[in-house]
């Protein structure tokens, strides 16, 4: 399970016209779901992204994590995150979760976060969004929770 991370001032999520999700200050996630991923990927990937340190502390130094720094979460489901890019000129997606399965382990990464506190806000899967954004820094990070062999 991959999560690329943004720090933001505000983030939103549009559908069809229509705001479906903002934070202001906090990470923006774009959620990637690999075959192989299961409740131990979406449990450490949740685990990191609430404890990761990328907010700056009164010193200037990034050591504060979301709940710290009184931020949330917005957290949107992005299949090509899990694209093969080795070869060629089209990225292949075989290590992409089936959409089924990418459905319901990304809903459980949202509700991971919001039973342990945080506050969060989420995409649509399947849809086609329009995702805006302010990267404050820009501080953006990759992380990822292997699924096991």
């Amino acid at each position: 399970m991959i999560g690329l991370l943004q720090r933001v001032s505000e983030a939103s999520v549009e559908v069809d016209g229509e705001q479906v999700a903002a934070i202001e200050r906090g990470l923006l996630v774009l959620v990637g779901v690999e075959r192989g991923d299961g409740p131990t990927e979406v449990a450490r990937l949740a685990e990191r992204l609430m404890a990761f340190r990328v907010f700056e502390d009164d010193a200037g130094r990034m050591n504060l994590d979301v709940r710290e720094a009184g931020g949330a979460l917005l957290l949107v489901p992005q299949f090509t995150l899990a694209a093969d890019t080795a070869k060629g000129n089209r990225p292949g997606f075989s290590r992409a979760a089936e959409p089924a399965q990418g459905e319901a382990l990304f809903g459980e990464l949202v509700e991971a976060v919001r039973v342990a506190g945080v506050r969060a806000a989420s995409g649509v899967f399947g849809a086609t969004m329009r995702v805006r954004l302010c990267n404050e820094g820009p501080a953006t990070f990759w992380l990822q929770a292997t699924p096991k062999a």
